[in-house]
């Protein structure tokens, strides 16, 4: 088939500056994709796949100040396990003592003695429980608050870790007004302790069974943002062995679309050739 020549309209020409600006185009893609990681940066990508992307990095978000709750909820608690587990250390010295004082043969001025004792490591017991808090949340202390930790994020559901009250004056434990002076409150004061180290043992265990929830969920929620950005990177991350692939075949196709425009530019110049004598 015969190709026409015309001076009005280079037809190749055109062509060839079409080819030439859609390499160019692409080319800049591949560029952007390789500075930024990224095949979807953005809605003008592919406005789903962006769309699900952000949704999946807001649960993320979320998620994260989940694991936050859930981080400070373990530290208050392992706080108060820590001031628990003092506490009955101190019962148990306190126990040694009332049962050295239960002794009809001890005389009066050692049972004293051992009274001071005792009553000092009382009033240890009260400056731990104390000073027992974590970011303003004491669990051990009298009419202690309950941990309370969001567990997912829209916060509609929660882990409860309950209050346990260790305090000397509480309900198991009631060793404030245990004495050694005499041997009847020391075999009443060994009673006490045996009880309230029975009492303190089990809120611990109820702390720690706390602390182990709070931990297992936050592991979970770990691996839940884990998979989310695994995923969000499935979609939106660009592959950079295929990107630097096409970097070069985009170059080539440059340099060739290139020398295309050249020659279609000149193809005019030829029709003078017919003119010529």
């Amino acid at each position: 088939m015969a190709v026409s020549m015309s001076v009005n309209t280079n037809i190749g020409a055109m062509t060839a500056l079409q080819n030439l600006n859609k390499t160019a185009q692409d080319l800049a893609q591949n560029q952007n994709r390789i500075n930024t990681g990224l095949k979807i940066s953005g809605p003008q990508d592919n406005a789903s796949i962006f769309a699900i992307a952000q949704n999946m990095r807001g649960s993320v978000g979320g998620l994260h100040s989940v694991s936050t709750a859930l981080s400070n909820a373990v530290s208050a608690v392992d706080v108060a396990i820590a001031g628990g587990r003092a506490i009955s250390d101190i019962l148990i010295e306190m126990k040694e003592k009332a049962v050295l004082a239960a002794d009809n043969g001890m005389d009066t001025v050692s049972k004293t003695l051992l009274d001071a004792d005792f009553q000092a490591l009382m009033q240890q017991i009260t400056t731990i429980v104390t000073n027992a808090e974590f970011n303003g949340l004491n669990i051990i202390k009298a009419n202690g608050d309950d941990v309370v930790s969001i567990a997912n994020e829209d916060g509609t559901n929660t882990i409860t870790v309950a209050a346990q009250d260790l305090s000397v004056g509480a309900t198991g434990l009631n060793i404030s007004g245990e004495g050694l002076t005499t041997t009847t409150d020391a075999q009443a004061a060994v009673t006490a302790i045996e009880n309230a180290i029975l009492t303190v043992n089990q809120r611990l265990g109820v702390l720690g069974t706390g602390s182990k929830s709070l931990e297992i969920h936050n592991n979970f929620v770990s691996k839940l943002i884990d998979s989310l950005d695994a995923g969000i990177g499935n979609l939106v991350d660009a592959d950079m062995a295929v990107e630097s692939a096409k970097l070069q075949s985009l170059q080539v196709k440059q340099q060739l679309g290139v020398q295309a425009l050249s020659i279609a530019n000149s193809a005019p110049q030829s029709i003078l050739s017919l003119f010529r004598s």
